[in-house]
């Protein structure tokens, strides 16, 4: 299950996670945003201990979208240490997003 990050909690949640952390920027209004949706939780489940996988909603949360320069959605990005990894804009198969994860390890 993908984890809700938000402005309040992204700090905590991503920047000082000790894992890899995936995190979904998205919105309820967004048809893409809703293909990726169940590839994100699916990539939750098998990455549960190794990795975070979370989303944002870019409308209730828009600092961090604005910090890294989320201008489309969906975007994931993968975290490592705090820094950006990884970056994909748009649908992507799921594959693209565990190799993603699997470089951070």
């Amino acid at each position: 299950m993908a984890l809700e990050i938000t402005d309040a909690t992204f700090d905590e949640v991503v920047l000082k996670s000790d894992k890899p952390v995936l995190v979904d920027f998205w919105a309820a209004w967004c048809g893409p945003c809703r293909m990726v949706g169940p590839i994100i939780e699916e990539v939750g489940q098998e990455y549960d201990g190794k990795a975070v996988v979370g989303k944002v909603d870019v409308d209730a949360n828009q600092q961090f979208a604005a910090k890294y320069g989320v201008r489309n959605i969906p975007t994931v990005l993968v975290f490592k240490d705090g820094e950006v990894v990884n970056r994909q804009v748009g649908v992507s198969p799921k594959k693209v997003y565990t190799d993603a994860i699997d470089a951070a390890l």
